[in-house]
């Protein structure tokens, strides 16, 4: 795993750069924030396949129980993804109020995930 550092409008963003999950489990999010920390990072860009898919399966609790930590400590996060192969409608709602409240977001692209965090 690497983590890439941007600086846009003076907001340091990190992104993540892997082959294999980074996120499988709450404590991985934890560390995964603590090492953006360290690099000066309060936004992280992670892409959908460095996350467990059961995230994507809202009735595991695991997406909740990541997400409640991002929260917690303040933390951005950008997922990066194509989100339509998912059918589920909470899925899609929890998508869509995530997206309007931006802590978290759900965005198909690196650039579109830098552009939001450099407005806010």
């Amino acid at each position: 795993m690497r983590i890439n550092i941007s600086e846009i409008s003076s907001v340091s963003i990190a992104e993540i750069i892997a082959d294999n999950i980074v996120i499988s489990e709450v404590q991985d999010a934890l560390d995964l924030m603590a090492d953006c920390d360290y690099h000066g990072a309060q936004k992280i860009i992670i892409h959908k396949n460095n996350i467990i898919p059961d995230f994507f399966d809202l009735k595991t609790g695991i997406a909740g129980d990541i997400l409640q930590k991002f929260s917690t400590y303040r933390v951005k996060l950008a997922i990066v993804g194509d989100f339509s192969e998912y059918a589920s409608k909470s899925l899609k709602d929890f998508i869509y109020e995530s997206n309007k409240t931006g802590r978290i977001i759900f965005v198909n692209s690196v650039n579109e995930a830098k552009k939001k965090f450099a407005k806010k």
